[in-house]
């Protein structure tokens, strides 16, 4: 039997002191190895988890303690680590950091999988204090491991002394450390990073930061830490959401980007057939398909492409006439609507399948967990555990919504979505079903 792989979790005190440059840049220098990686990203985010299977060279897999229960998470990281050498995981905003409702942080999910962290702190601007902060992240709960650190963002061979001094005091594991880069920070734009395929130097980014980790941190002690990726439960993990159809005609480009590999994993795994179309190559889906999904991406983008592309709105409007389940998620929810005005404030018509308005000329940041009930032609279970963040805004027809919707914490947040017919849609990207979640 071949020797169960081994998993890290990278974290860090808060967010923004560079855990997602040293998980890439450690994902990028371990390939260079010859070992084979298999990434991971906490938490609901789509971007990071494309970077990671760029610099990886193989699949992310999304790992949400507060979407998913025990069995869910268990089950996840084990298959996705069965051919793997590490499961290496990026955590999300501080360690210790969860959803309103307190759960759901990077270090529940190092709990669920029992998997060591490393803390990458940002040592900017302090020096001794380092100990005590490392510390209070070793000693703050029991049953997560902060096994070592990472010091980044290192101000001379003078500062990192002593920073070394005071962990070494403290009993803190180095396990290496960073210099200050400007070359090493990945753009943005309004929704986070820039996807790897928008980004031309990729790949020379993500071999930069492999280079400053190779030289920077001591690789041999990093996989020493490491633990074994738990096998158990694999069996006892709830069955995945239904298909949307027995064929599923999804959209896949630069403007349908979001789509959680779980999902389609799941999908397949009960018999559905998937295949893709490019909307942006004004690609309609296919005529045997019995369900189209528009996952999320970056519409906005690509608004007078998308409003040009007339064979995509056709299909679209033919698979709705054959009584086909049509089902968008936020980005895919504005192009189901009528038009989409853009950030420079140019409308561009849409599908027309949704009496819909979508603007984002007048930015406004929602964000958030949502636990989500519903009465509609989806296949799924009526409560789900889901996602929203968008800067757009949609307009309010008088038609029954797609969900009714709280927040982590249970507080209302009303309805989200449309349904007319058999199309349907909202701002909330759905990641599993609600039972068997653990508060």
């Amino acid at each position: 039997m071949a020797e169960a792989a081994r998993g890290l979790v990278i974290a860090a005190p808060r967010s923004g002191s560079g855990k997602t440059t040293v998980t890439l840049g450690l994902a990028r220098a371990l390939v260079r190895r010859g070992l084979a990686v298999a990434p991971a990203k906490t938490g609901p985010d789509y971007i990071d988890a494309a970077f990671l299977a760029r610099a990886a060279g193989r699949p992310a897999v999304t790992l949400d303690p507060w979407a998913m229960g025990a069995d869910r998470l268990g089950a996840l990281a084990s298959v996705h680590a069965e051919d793997a050498d590490l499961l290496l995981v990026e955590g999300v905003m501080g360690l210790f950091d969860g959803a309103v409702s307190g759960t759901g942080s990077t270090a529940d999910l190092a709990a669920a999988l029992g998997l060591p962290v490393i803390l990458v702190i940002d040592c900017d601007r302090q020096a001794q204090s380092v100990a005590a902060l490392a510390l209070g992240f070793v000693r703050f709960r029991a049953d997560v491991a902060v096994v070592g650190v990472v010091l980044n963002r290192v101000a001379s061979p003078r500062h990192e002394a002593m920073l070394r001094d005071a962990l070494d005091a403290a009993g803190v594991p180095v396990l290496g450390a960073l210099g200050r880069s400007d070359g090493l920070v990945a753009p943005s734009r309004h929704l986070g990073l820039v996807l790897p395929g928008d980004m031309p130097d990729a790949d020379r980014f993500l071999e930069r930061a492999a280079d400053a980790v190779g030289a920077g941190l001591d690789l041999d002690a990093v996989l020493a830490c490491a633990a074994p990726v738990p096998l158990t439960g694999a069996g006892r993990a709830p069955a995945p959401l239904a298909p949307l159809g027995q064929h599923i005609a999804i959209a896949r480009d630069a403007a349908f980007a979001f789509v959680y590999p779980h999902l389609l994993a799941g999908w397949q795994a009960q018999g559905a057939t998937l295949s893709f179309f490019s909307p942006l190559a004004d690609e309609a889906p296919g005529e045997g398909a019995d369900a189209v999904f528009l996952p999320g991406g970056y519409p906005e983008l690509h608004g007078r492409t998308l409003g040009a592309a007339r064979g995509f709105a056709a299909g679209l409007a033919a698979a709705r006439d054959r009584g086909g389940l049509i089902y968008g998620e936020c980005g895919g929810f504005m192009v189901l609507g009528q038009s989409l005005t853009d950030r420079e404030g140019a409308t561009h018509k849409m599908t027309g399948l949704l009496p819909v308005s979508t603007r984002i000329d007048r930015p406004r940041r929602v964000l958030g967990y949502r636990t989500l009930t519903h009465a509609s032609p989806l296949p799924w279970p009526g409560a789900l555990r889901g996602h929203e963040f968008h800067y757009s805004s949609a307009d309010a027809p008088d038609l029954p919504p797609l969900f009714v919707a709280e927040d982590a914490g249970g507080a209302p947040r009303g309805s989200m979505g449309v349904i007319l017919g058999r199309v349907m849609g909202s701002y909330a990207h759905v990641i599993d079903a609600a039972q068997g979640v653990a508060p």
